[in-house]
């Protein structure tokens, strides 16, 4: 293989390993507390701890023999339906009945005048 498309391919590996990286969030406390035997080991041995925080996961080395490591639990989410009338995003059609609303999945609220009264949720962290 010619030494100019080893070095492309180089370049585009490593870009993509880095974008994938930048897109991890940081856990929450609340999500890497976790009992020791539910851990799920979300690195490799001799990981830093800035190294695992950095891949979006958890890290705590107090217990021996589990991973150190470890995936964060999921972030609790709910769907609410939004208070202000004006923030709504349509979900249905005029004339639209709560029943045939509430069918799509979508809230209902028949006030004020002049915004959507069937209108989809809002996705919010618990």
């Amino acid at each position: 293989m010619d030494l100019k498309v080893i070095g492309v391919l180089s370049v585009i590996l490593v870009v993509a390993l880095s974008s994938l990286a930048e897109g991890k969030t940081l856990p929450t406390r609340c999500q890497c507390k976790l009992a020791p035997r539910e851990r799920r080991n979300c690195g490799f041995p001799g990981i830093s701890a800035a190294e695992c925080r950095k891949a979006g996961c958890c890290f705590n080395a107090s217990v021996p023999g589990v991973p150190w490591c470890f995936a964060p639990k999921a972030k609790k989410v709910r769907k609410v339906c939004p208070n202000d009338p004006h923030g709504r995003i349509n979900c249905g059609y005029p004339g639209i009945t709560a029943k045939e609303c509430e069918r799509k999945g979508c809230c209902f609220r028949a006030h004020p005048a002049g915004v959507p009264w069937c209108f989809y949720h809002r996705v919010v962290e618990e």
